[in-house]
């Protein structure tokens, strides 16, 4: 289910954007910054300040996560159940590292939210179906100029 493409989208984001909905169905999207895969359909986000998302998700299992390459602007939609490991619970030590390791000393991690994905969507910019011989270089050229910064080199 979850890809080396995936994956390598995944890396390129800065954030993760996870969708909740409350009891009342009311949605919710929040930022999240510390996020990882665990395996072949496990993601991990740090719970690190996000008390409304972990409210929904403890009335409503069902989200959505999404993250893009912004200079490629190409990136995916996961959906699935999630589930909040508290520090109590028996799989957080092994969960918690590879988030713990992205974190650093700077952001304690309150609980995990651990989703099972069971559905992706890859997500294009219309540009690409509009024109389809742009390239991802011209759409990163593009995107340079756009957001007016400059390559690493």
């Amino acid at each position: 289910m979850i890809t080396d493409e995936i994956r390598r989208y995944a890396s390129k984001s800065i954030l993760c954007w996870l969708a909740t909905v409350s009891e009342e169905g009311i949605p919710n999207v929040s930022p999240k910054e510390i996020f990882t895969f665990y395996d072949e359909s496990t993601l991990l986000i740090a719970h690190i300040a996000s008390p409304q998302s972990i409210r929904n998700i403890q009335k409503n299992e069902n989200v959505c996560v999404s993250f893009i390459d912004i200079f490629v602007q190409k990136g995916f939609q996961l959906k699935g159940k999630a589930e909040i490991i508290s520090k109590f619970h028996p799989d957080f030590q092994t969960l918690v590292i590879p988030l713990a390791t992205l974190a650093g000393e700077k952001f304690p991690i309150a609980a995990i939210i651990k989703m099972e994905v069971t559905r992706v969507k890859q997500i294009v910019a219309p540009k690409y179906a509009l024109y389809p011989e742009t390239t991802e270089e011209e759409q990163i050229e593009s995107a340079m100029k756009t957001y007016n910064v400059q390559p690493l080199r």
